[in-house]
């Protein structure tokens, strides 16, 4: 989750929609730890403090680690795309106005506005009928 592109409203109510998955997650918030710590998070996260341009970018692709799971990226900045389409499992990407090229890559939803289908998304990805 890149905590410094995505308001905490929509960051706390994806914490509240993966709540029911917690002993699945693995949560990295990358970015101010102010914005980390502004959340309930269902499971505690691994918090990585980066300030200053594309630093938390950088934490956060140096903290992904491939695997066919479901991944939640939680950012729009287009710097993920290429982290996105090679990810061997399905992709939801969670932002309030995310680059357009994501949406070839996976789901795109803003959680404020499209809590439904947000929820839908992690059900069908936790029982792998994605």
């Amino acid at each position: 989750m890149d905590a410094d592109n995505v308001p905490v409203p929509r960051l706390a109510v994806l914490a509240d929609a993966l709540s029911p998955y917690a002993d699945a997650l693995r949560i990295v918030v990358a970015g101010h730890a102010d914005v980390a710590s502004a959340v309930t998070w269902p499971t505690p996260p691994e918090v990585i403090v980066a300030a200053g341009w594309q630093r938390a970018d950088l934490e956060l692709a140096g903290a992904y680690v491939p695997a066919p799971e479901p991944l939640v990226l939680v950012s729009g900045d287009s710097d993920f795309v290429q982290l996105a389409a090679r990810h061997p499992g399905p992709v939801l990407v969670v932002s309030e106005a995310a680059a357009s090229r994501f949406r070839d890559i996976g789901t795109v939803v803003d959680p404020v506005h499209d809590r439904a289908a947000l929820d839908q998304w992690l059900a069908a990805a936790a029982t792998g009928s994605d």
